[in-house]
Formats: structure tokens, C-alpha cells, sequence
């Protein structure tokens, strides 16, 4: 599994920088990705992937505790469309 300490462990030795910086660099990077989107812009990071804030609309849903039909709000989330080489080291 990799994590952001991972992360920053792997950029920090490849790119011979202090542990502190690629930290840095990591959460710019991250941040920057969550603003875009949440301001609903669309984030391509080529051949890599594509992050993008989709529409959910209301919908009636069923509690399975009780079979009561509930009403689920209308809501955005985060779409991520993996990129052609992603996919290509994925099925490798």
C-alpha cells in the first residue's frame, strides 16, 4: 500500500530533496487538484487521469433496517477517469 509519507519518501530519494519538501510538494499537489474540483473544474494530469466533479440528483432510496422508503438528496462527487498508460500498467 502506498500512502503520502510513501509518496514523499519515493519523490524525496528520486529527486534527491529533503523529505520536507516533497511533503510540500505533495500537499500543494493535492490541494491544488481539491480546489479545481471543488470549484468545478476539470483536472487532467496526461497519462495519468482526468478528476471531475459529477451531479447526483435526488433520488428515493429504501432503509434496509426498516424498508422505509427515504429520499437521498441531490449531492456532487468526484469522478476520476483513469488515463490511457494508466490503464495500459494496470492490465500489464
Amino acid at each position: 500500500m502506498i500512502n503520502k509519507g510513501t509518496l514523499v519518501e519515493k519523490i524525496a530519494e528520486t529527486e534527491g530533496i529533503t523529505k520536507a519538501s516533497a511533503g510540500r510538494i505533495v500537499t500543494l499537489v493535492a490541494e491544488s487538484i481539491k480546489e479545481s474540483v471543488a470549484a468545478g473544474e476539470k483536472v487532467t494530469l496526461t497519462g495519468f487521469g482526468t478528476f471531475e466533479t459529477v451531479e447526483r440528483s435526488a433520488r428515493t432510496g429504501i432503509n434496509p433496517a426498516t424498508g422505509e422508503k427515504i429520499l437521498i438528496p441531490a449531492s456532487k462527487a468526484v469522478k476520476f477517469k483513469a488515463g490511457k498508460a494508466f490503464k495500459e500498467a494496470v492490465n500489464r
